[in-house]
């Protein structure tokens, strides 16, 4: 089920940056070997949990906002969450580790056009002016900056572990911040702001992606990036 007069612009950017997406974590998973275990598992992962997700947000599943758990957190979020998990778990040095370092900071760039996106469901009275950069909602920052810190990261050939640690930190800290406001501003139980106009934009199809993949796709390259420069000998640039 797709959202009824929203222009077909929107839908289209939102498609292209959830392949974007996809693509630059499938360019930072090349060093760590794509016949690995990991790798094979990731490779398998993505494209199911993409057409489950999907598929699910098409019969209107994630949009019964009065089913207990809720179903956006409980459906699309914490699976991509557990699986993040199990992935530190197994395969720190295997997989973490090997990850390209400059793959995973130019993977952010994505969150440009995904604030634009939301930008524009809030024009079609989809999700809450308080999920845009027009509100509380500043993670457009971590986008606009990201080839800025690739540009004088891995300047010289040299890994400025300070600066991309620094940067990491903050934009993780900005993701944090809109995923509060977009679980806070769901309809149902937990609903704390945007009561007139709720988040519902991203229960819909492709749009579920973006809880359900570009967020914990993000998430993961901050985790990833700060494992490397925090615990790792040498990070794989």
């Amino acid at each position: 089920m797709m959202i009824e007069g929203l222009p077909f612009y929107v839908t289209a950017v939102f498609f292209l940056t959830t392949v974007a997406t996809i693509w630059l974590l499938l360019i930072a998973c090349r060093p760590a070997g794509r016949d690995s275990l990991a790798g094979r598992i990731v490779f398998f992962a993505i494209p199911f949990w993409l057409v489950t997700a999907g598929f699910l947000a098409a019969t209107g599943f994630y949009r019964e906002f009065t089913a207990l758990p809720p179903r956006v957190p409980a459906f699309a979020v914490l699976p991509a969450a557990a699986f993040i998990i199990f992935l530190f778990l197994f395969f720190r040095q295997s997989f973490i580790e090997k990850l390209s370092l400059k793959a995973l900071t130019l993977l952010h760039i994505v969150r440009v056009p995904v604030e634009l996106v939301l930008l524009w469901l809030y024009t079609a009275g989809q999700v809450p002016r308080q999920m845009t950069f027009e509100g509380w909602n500043f993670d457009i920052l971590s986008g606009l900056t990201a080839l800025i810190v690739y540009f004088f990261g891995f300047r010289g050939g040299r890994v400025n572990r300070t600066l991309l640690i620094v940067w990491n930190l903050a934009a993780l800290l900005l993701l944090f911040n809109i995923v509060t406001i977009a679980v806070v501003s769901f309809p149902g139980p937990a609903q704390r702001i945007g009561f007139d106009q709720p988040n519902i934009g991203v229960t819909y199809l492709p749009f579920i992606w973006l809880p359900a993949l570009i967020v914990p796709i993000v998430l993961f390259a901050h985790l990833s990036s700060l494992w490397q420069l925090i615990f790792a000998s040498k990070p794989q640039d």
